[in-house]
């Protein structure tokens, strides 16, 4: 990286911590060190990095993820643990970690990973709290509703959703109009735009 940076490192273990606070300054950054997420919400960061432990008994950096979101912290999250599996890579990729890290730390990879993130670190905030909101959005549609958007983000005009549904044409236009109310979008497209922002897995089968 080109400049210092600040690396919040989340792990239950002391040993781990210091260890991982010791390879980030010499790396020639900033180390904070937190035994868990509360430890961290207790000032909660508003720059650098997150990289925190992927427990699964914990619920995994997917949970690590919506805490953080829920807190108001768009950082971006790096994961690690020792010996990981292919699928809690692809899971804590998927839910938003950005790299992921086995242990113990190589600093050389470490290094490469921070700097490449660094240069993503403030579109991925600006695109996670979007999805975030998008998707705190769209949980306040009712099934038909969110069916009826999904219908929407493929192109469908109000006679198709109607046939698809099995339902009236103008029981669409109900359901539509209290969809883009509850989105806060005062146009279809806007409405689209927050479903593919919110990047959630679609429930219909166009």
């Amino acid at each position: 990286m080109t400049r210092k940076a600040t690396l919040h490192f989340i792990d239950q273990s002391s040993r781990n911590r210091a260890e991982l606070a010791r390879i980030g300054f010499a790396l020639g950054h900033h180390s904070e060190v937190y035994g868990d997420l509360s430890e961290l919400s207790v000032h909660p960061p508003r720059e650098g990095i997150i990289v925190a432990r992927d427990t699964a008994e914990d619920g995994g950096i997917a949970i690590v993820l919506e805490r953080l979101s829920r807190l108001g912290i768009w950082l971006p999250v790096i994961a690690f643990e020792a010996d990981p599996r292919p699928g809690r890579i692809v899971e804590a990729i998927k839910a938003g970690a950005l790299d992921y890290l086995s242990l113990p730390i190589d600093p050389d990879r470490f290094g490469r990973c921070l700097a490449r993130i660094e240069k993503e670190a403030e579109v991925f905030g600006d695109a996670r709290r979007r999805m975030i909101e998008a998707r705190d959005r769209i949980e306040s549609l009712s099934g038909r509703e969110r069916e009826v958007l999904e219908w929407l983000a493929e192109g469908s005009s109000n006679k198709v959703i109607a046939r698809e549904l099995d339902i009236s044409p103008r029981t669409v236009e109900i359901h539509r109009a209290n969809m883009m109310n509850k989105l806060g979008a005062r146009h279809a497209a806007e409405a689209v735009r927050l479903k593919l922002e919110a990047k959630l897995e679609p429930r219909i089968r166009a």
